[in-house]
């Protein structure tokens, strides 16, 4: 029998990675070497891996530079709509793996550092994560930026530069403890400063009526300084921007004042205005009402509007109407999305720098602004909402809380009109909360304030307009939309699983990997049992590899044929990583109870942040650490089952534990989880899900149908008459042996010795406040695990569900969610022009009959 393939050499084989040019491998040699000795004054007796890492990214990056530079001038000349993203997260990752595989580089590259005896791998493993993100909103708007370039569309992404992004997660006895996460230390070699753009922000100050308007004045001043990072489509040469902001301190900063005499503490406070970029804010479905984060989402905002307004005065619609009508058109040529509720100031802003500034009539002001700006719900949890105090927003932004004050006004004056009387009515829908303290709802502000609303997939959707905003959907049902949310195949199939992703090419060709509802022609190969075999161990490789990664990590044995049963998100009771714990428990009585009882192996692995400030959530990881200390030093229990808590769960471990993943877990409380992403790479990569029917599991079941996953649990209907009824945890209590005895375990210190009632908070908890129903769950989940454990007994009856699985989530491409967005939003439309590489002249697309320049008719 033939030796396995290396990693190396399966990757050589990967057509849709690009194909290896002999002229292309030694370019790309001798830039590396290049930029090794110029850029990095380093030789190969003293580089260190880090320096290998540098010399490739820069060699890589020299491949973007012309396609972006081209890029723009592109969209100078065609001026179309641009649409803006306007987020606070972008959790993007590594950027060097993709940027090869977007550029058709990866085999060339590979082959490349083979040939100066480096180990691509080890390089690719140097890069830092850019952590600019919690989760599933952060990494959402990354896969948006991804998609939107391979779309071909005018687009830009706007945030912040976090100096740290997510703290590092480390596991310390157990428990949560955070590290700074210092992303800059060793510089990014994918951003370009542009200090030329920088842009004035202002705070504080008063607002002062004079006879042609208001004016706000007496105000400090921070600069917000651009840095530009590429983000390359699909093989088509279109290079987008990902522009984020970086606070500095205007030179003259505390030195106008009268306290000239001490200098030098004058520049030290400098970093109190250099604080706004500083730290993202770890939350997750999470609202802090700090200052600190106010500023912030005043800073993206009007920091970004000044750009837009200046793009759009510098294109060629702005520049040939006259000064009265100038704006008239700026809804036709820009689009701007609100990812959630963080940048809705934007909302305020555009009203105040087009009425105080640009000296619109408000009337012609609003019109503009609610067709321009478009509003993304991301959560219906109440405890998420963003609620600024009004207090707060008076010191900080006095304008903008009066244009907010006037727009509530002409808002309740439209819905009296409509309703008089209904004085209740106007309460909920007022912007201004009343009661205990004054607050701004933010939400209110952006349904008001935009012509589309929408949410993340249907069921979501459909809770925002009959529940949450019912009163708003009542007045505009027209406003409300549905926009199921995506994922980018290129990250989550291509880069973390080639194999799989050769094999599904093999089959149906390339294509694809553009328009992921090909995979629907996998269909017919369900029965094939060739494909079958293939499809199967690809799994099983992806599943060594990993397990070997977590032997050197935890140093714990690990059975790579035993079940891989994956949970990994945030850490939220919501979630519900409580009821995969006492599933857990569980199953341990079981082995104790009769070790010689045939059992189905699993390896049980729970990953995931915890807000530094979330005590409950931090609570639920060293529960899961006490028991996996418990569970994986017992004898009676072998290698049949191991618990293995993932430390520092971010976008490159995702990359790597979700193609080894055999059961993906997908279990909040139906009516909770807006969508979720995390369940949609899972189902790309060959995972079957145990889920509710909440968030996109509903649409994934009914697109491989339901049968093809393991749904159980209450659904949003029963929820909400167990609510009614009154949820009483003590009768699951009662009534489920097996219930009990984990709980009785939990409570008497059988997994804290050591301390008895460590975990009484979590009990108690459960008994007395649990929100979201876990026993209520719990004999539903147990025999769901229990079918889930006896289909993957037959390994091939197994596998063909994983296939019927792949062959229904094309839909869930971030493709497809970005050409309803741009249809049905933006008002835009995709193309699939192909603007002509840096070395064609650049008229080539008017002559070549192969760059195609017709409009996607899809």
């Amino acid at each position: 029998m033939s030796r396995p393939l290396t990693d190396q050499e399966k990757r050589k084989q990967i057509s849709i990675r690009g194909i290896v040019g002999v002229e292309n491998v030694a370019e790309l040699k001798k830039g590396f070497n290049r930029h090794l000795h110029f850029t990095l004054v380093k030789d190969r007796n003293v580089a260190t891996p880090r320096d290998y890492y540098f010399a490739l990214a820069h060699t890589v990056r020299d491949h973007l530079v012309g396609r972006w530079i081209r890029t723009q001038q592109y969209y100078y000349e065609k001026d179309p709509k641009r649409v803006y993203y306007l987020s606070l997260e972008f959790y993007m990752g590594r950027t060097l793996q993709n940027t090869m595989i977007n550029l058709g580089l990866q085999n060339a590259c590979d082959e490349a550092i083979y040939q100066l005896g480096l180990d691509i791998e080890e390089l690719e493993d140097m890069e830092e994560d850019a952590g600019l993100g919690n989760g599933g909103l952060g990494r959402l708007a990354a896969c948006f930026l991804d998609s939107m370039a391979t779309l071909g569309l005018a687009a830009y992404g706007y945030g912040i530069r976090y100096e740290y992004g997510i703290f590092n997660q480390k596991i310390r006895d157990g428990w949560q403890v955070e590290e700074a996460d210092d992303w800059l230390r060793h510089g990014n070699p994918w951003e370009k400063a542009r200090p030329e753009y920088m842009l004035p922000v202002h705070f504080y100050g008063r607002v002062e009526h004079t006879k042609s308007g208001q004016k706000w004045v007496d105000t400090q001043v921070v600069l917000a300084l651009p840095y530009d990072t590429p983000v390359p489509g699909y093989m088509n040469n279109t290079v987008n921007t990902m522009r984020l902001w970086s606070a500095r301190a205007p030179n003259d900063f505390n030195l106008r004042d009268f306290n000239v005499g001490d200098y030098i503490q004058a520049v030290l406070d400098r970093n109190l205005a250099e604080n706004i970029s500083r730290v993202l804010y770890p939350n997750d479905n999470f609202f802090e009402g700090k200052e600190l984060r106010l500023k912030q989402e005043y800073f993206v905002v009007a920091a970004t509007l000044q750009d837009i307004i200046r793009r759009f005065k510098a294109s060629k619609f702005g520049s040939t109407e006259s000064v009265r009508t100038i704006f008239d058109s700026f809804p036709d040529q820009v689009a701007i999305q609100l990812n959630d509720t963080h940048p809705a100031l934007a909302i305020p802003e555009l009203m105040r720098v087009f009425v105080d500034i640009e000296k619109l009539p408000w009337t012609k002001a609003w019109d503009i602004t609610k067709r321009t700006f478009a509003y993304t719900n991301h959560t219906v949890l109440p405890e998420a909402l963003e609620r600024w105090p009004v207090d707060l927003v008076e010191k900080l932004l006095p304008r903008h809380l009066q244009i907010i004050y006037e727009i509530n006004q002409r808002h309740l004056d439209k819905v009296t009109a409509l309703f008089p009387n209904d004085l209740d009515r106007l309460r909920r829908m007022s912007l201004i909360e009343e009661g205990g303290v004054k607050r701004i709802n933010m939400a209110h502000l952006c349904i008001v304030g935009s012509h589309a609303v929408n949410g993340v997939a249907k069921i979501h959707s459909d809770i925002v307009k009959t529940q949450v905003f019912k009163d708003f959907a009542d007045l505009e049902p027209e406003k409300f939309q549905n926009k199921t949310n995506g994922i980018t195949p290129r990250r989550w199939l291509l880069l973390c699983n080639p194999g799989l992703a050769e094999l599904i090419a093999e089959k149906i060709g390339e294509d694809y990997v553009k328009d992921l509802s090909q995979l629907i022609k996998l269909h017919k190969f369900v029965n094939d049992d060739i494909f079958i075999r293939e499809v199967s161990k690809v799994k099983q490789e992806n599943k060594v590899k990993f397990a070997q990664l977590l032997e050197k990590e935890y140093r714990v044995k690990i059975n790579p044929s035993s079940m891989f049963d994956v949970h990994v998100k945030r850490i939220h009771e919501y979630k519900r990583q409580l009821m995969n714990c006492l599933h857990i428990i569980t199953m341990y009585n079981r082995i104790k109870r009769d070790p010689m009882k045939p059992f189905v192996p699993r390896t049980v692995i729970i990953g995931g942040k915890a807000a530094p400030g979330y005590h409950m959530a931090k609570m639920i990881i060293k529960l899961i650490t006490a028991v996996g200390h418990v569970v994986n030093n017992d004898p009676v229990v072998g290698n049949k089952l191991k618990v293995i808590f993932l430390e520092n769960y971010r976008v490159s471990l995702a990359e790597k534990v979700i193609p080894a993943t055999d059961l993906s877990e997908q279990i909040s409380t139906a009516g909770t989880e807006a969508s979720g992403t995390g369940n949609m790479k899972f189902m790309l990569n060959g995972a079957l899900t145990i889920g509710t029917m909440d968030g996109a599991n509903v649409e994934m079941a009914e697109e491989a149908g339901e049968e093809n996953l393991f749904i159980f649990g209450m659904r949003i209907q029963e929820v909400a008459e167990l609510d009614k009824k009154g949820y009483n945890a003590q009768e699951y209590y009662d009534k489920l042996p097996e219930l009990k005895q984990a709980i009785d375990q939990i409570k008497s210190g059988f997994f804290s010795p050591m301390q008895p009632d460590l975990f009484n908070e979590v009990t108690n908890m459960l008994f007395h406040h649990d929100r979201f129903k876990v026993f209520a769950d719990y004999e539903a989940y147990v025999k769901c695990q229990d079918k889930v454990s006896q289909l993957y007994m037959n390994a091939k009856e197994w596998t063909k569900l994983v296939i019927r699985n792949i062959a229904a989530s094309g839909k869930f491409s971030s493709d497809r969610t970005i050409k309803e967005y741009a249809r049905e939003i933006w008002n835009v439309e995709p193309s699939d022009t192909k603007i002509p590489p840096p070395n064609e002249p650049r008229d080539v697309a008017d002559k070549n009959p192969h760059c195609t320049t017709e409009r996607l008719k899809m």
